[in-house]
């Protein structure tokens, strides 16, 4: 089994705890089925919001799912000017016998612009 990295995001339509965990969660779930994972298969995940996301923690959405047992750190994502805004990012550390090539990165909504090479 290799460790794999998975990439994803998700733009916020507004800071709100309770969409934030809506859509946090959708994220981490729609990683979590495209790739065929089951928790005891992550390792780590880091998450990145934008500067304009103050009102939870994005790794509280994965608590609220069951990922409890796993390592999650939070961060602020560089403020720099034009980026879009109220993006939450995520870096999952992934245990998977998949090729790299065939790890399903996952942006949804507005943020799938973010990376239009590795989208699905």
């Amino acid at each position: 089994m290799a460790v794999r990295a998975v990439r994803g995001a998700v733009q916020l339509e507004r800071d709100e705890a309770g969409h934030m965990d809506e859509q946090v969660g959708a994220l981490l779930t729609a990683i979590i089925e495209r790739n065929a994972l089951s928790p005891d298969d992550l390792i780590s995940i880091w998450f990145t919001a934008t500067p304009d996301l103050h009102s939870d923690f994005p790794a509280a959405a994965a608590r609220k799912l069951g990922i409890v047992d796993v390592p999650l750190i939070c961060a602020q994502e560089l403020d720099i000017e034009g980026a879009m805004p109220r993006v939450v990012r995520v870096l999952a550390h992934i245990e998977s016998d998949r090729p790299r090539a065939d790890i399903a990165h996952v942006y949804l909504g507005a943020a799938a612009a973010l990376r239009k090479d590795i989208a699905q």
